[in-house]
């Protein structure tokens, strides 16, 4: 375990480096498509409820096939770094939608109205009065969409990623000691994860002390 330890750090920082940078987007999609859903934006609202549906009832692992081994079929190559980044945030993205979009309408509608009586516009109160309480509503649905994009890492292994997964098989297919093999993957995963659910109570806690998401 100690001579192999190293390779799950590396893959541990490959596996944090692409999912930081899918939730990132995932969740500049989500506030996207929840603002259209919410404000019923014509056309584009339809075309944000079908990538919802479709991304939410296809398994991350059958989105990466189709990047990885799909798309050269039709002369577009992506490296499988990119392929892993693009099909977290595809996946993500519905999951965030559908937190914030619940968050923003958990907002009273006096909040939009009071503000439009005081002569904002539709952007500024978003900006300003809608979404900095939604955000805080929407806190533990981010946070475990968070955990549960990290954790759908572990497919990535499937596109020859050098991820978690992909050494954990490795090394059990080389030496066959699966109980250990094992055991380090489980350390690497909570050492990746609890941190985020602490952080992720704490920080739910101070908003509702600091009287947010009420």
């Amino acid at each position: 375990m100690q001579t192999y330890a190293p390779l799950y750090a590396e893959a541990a920082l490959l596996t944090l480096r692409i999912g930081s940078c899918g939730i990132l987007l995932s969740a500049a999609v989500g506030i996207f498509c929840s603002g259209v859903l919410y404000y019923r934006v014509p056309v584009l609202k339809g075309i944000v409820s079908a990538y919802v549906e479709l991304s939410r009832n296809t398994p991350l692992l059958v989105q990466l096939f189709f990047l990885y081994f799909g798309l050269p079929k039709i002369g577009i190559r992506l490296s499988a770094e990119m392929c892993g980044v693009i099909g977290l945030t595809f996946l993500g993205g519905s999951y965030m939608t559908e937190a914030f979009r619940s968050s923003l309408e958990a907002v009273e509608k006096i909040q939009y109205e009071s503000a439009m009586s005081l002569g904002m516009n539709n952007v500024q109160v978003f900006r300003y009065v809608i979404f900095p309480q939604a955000l805080a509503t929407a806190v533990p649905s981010v946070v475990a969409n968070i955990v549960f994009l990290l954790k759908e890492t572990s497919v990535f292994s499937g596109i020859a990623l050098a991820d978690l997964m992909y050494v954990a098989k490795d090394l059990i297919g080389l030496y066959y000691q699966t109980g250990e093999a094992l055991l380090m993957l489980v350390i690497a995963y909570l050492v990746m994860l609890l941190p985020v659910s602490l952080l992720g109570s704490v920080l739910e806690r101070r908003l509702r002390y600091a009287g947010f998401g009420n």
